[in-house]
């Protein structure tokens, strides 16, 4: 047998992935993550694996199994914007990832890795996924910034796996997020707001030229982010960078009267001032240049629409307590 190695695997975005993998017939699924958070651990209830590794134990066993392995996901990061120990970020995101990319390159596994779209930080580059930007971005946290790091140093590589793809997720929502807290989705957010008080809170405009609630993010499902995981490894186009949203800018008021419509409530939405320790680097807009992804490597699906998306999220997911 051989395997399929995710990382990060009881997270938000690989346990998705894996019931992906489930949902194709693949069972031959090492996972690996920390395991420590109970809440967490319940996204991989009721998945078909072949084993777990704790994190720390990752390398040994890739070690002495890297002849039986078909292809590594690695999905695991620490993902907390508001965490400033850049110690941290340089253990969990590069120097792990690089270890991850020297075994996946020794051994000639194919690897599809986890990158950004905090590495574009306010867009002064736009949010194109040319390698030739990647030296000039400024992102605005440690996050964003260990992202980038490992992104510049595997395009500095002279060796690397036969097949290789870092995947620059851009405002990523969808089920298993439960376990998240504040670094949830603001669809998740939206939707418990509502049901606690039957309003939201939106952050107010402090530029011109945008109306309150009409800051723009590229708002990306699930479902789409891990249809175009498999994509990337198996017809495996043309190594590199690759964002990852849907091309379509959305407004957080459009996303609000989504969730609305989803409950059948009442629009009621409440604008707030932005904080002020974040309000100058608060991004306005975001949005994923895809023309790689679709029109060089062929990715041939539509995306769901934010209305699509957060409707079958709420209704399906949020409402049920139900996990993907």
């Amino acid at each position: 047998m051989t395997y399929i190695v995710v990382t990060g695997a009881a997270g938000f975005i690989g346990s998705c992935f894996v019931n992906k993998l489930n949902n194709k017939g693949q069972t031959n699924i090492v996972v690996v993550d920390d395991f420590s958070n109970p809440a967490k651990n319940r996204n991989l209830e009721h998945k078909s694996i072949a084993g777990r590794i704790h994190r720390d134990e990752f390398f040994k066993w890739l070690q002495q199994h890297d002849s039986e392995i078909e292809a590594v996901y690695h999905l695991g990061a620490r993902t907390d914007t508001s965490e400033f120990n850049r110690s941290i970020f340089d253990a969990l995101n590069l120097n792990y990832s690089k270890n991850v990319w020297e075994a996946c390159t020794k051994a000639g596994i194919p690897l599809v890795y986890a990158s950004s779209a905090a590495t574009y930080g306010l867009g002064e580059y736009g949010y194109r996924d040319d390698h030739e930007i990647v030296e000039l971005l400024k992102p605005l946290n440690p996050y964003g910034e260990s992202k980038n790091d490992f992104d510049k140093w595997v395009l500095k590589q002279e060796k690397h796996p036969p097949f290789w793809a870092g995947v620059k997720f851009f405002n990523v929502y969808g089920p298993n997020e439960y376990h998240k807290g504040r670094m949830a989705s603001v669809v998740f957010h939206a939707y418990n707001q509502v049901h606690d008080t039957g309003k939201v809170k939106l952050f107010r405009s402090h530029r011109e030229g945008f109306s309150d609630g009409m800051q723009l993010r590229d708002f990306v499902y699930v479902k789409d982010v891990v249809d175009i995981l498999y994509f990337l490894m198996r017809l495996k186009p043309e190594p590199g960078l690759y964002n990852l949203g849907t091309g379509k800018a959305r407004a957080f008021r459009h996303l609000a009267k989504a969730v609305f419509t989803a409950l059948d409530k009442p629009e009621n939405i409440e604008f707030i001032d932005t904080p002020e320790d974040i309000r100058d680097k608060y991004q306005y807009f975001t949005e994923a240049n895809m023309d790689k992804l679709i029109h060089k490597a062929g990715y041939p699906s539509p995306f769901y629409t934010l209305e699509e998306g957060v409707i079958e999220y709420v209704q399906e997911f949020l409402v049920e307590g139900r996990y993907f």
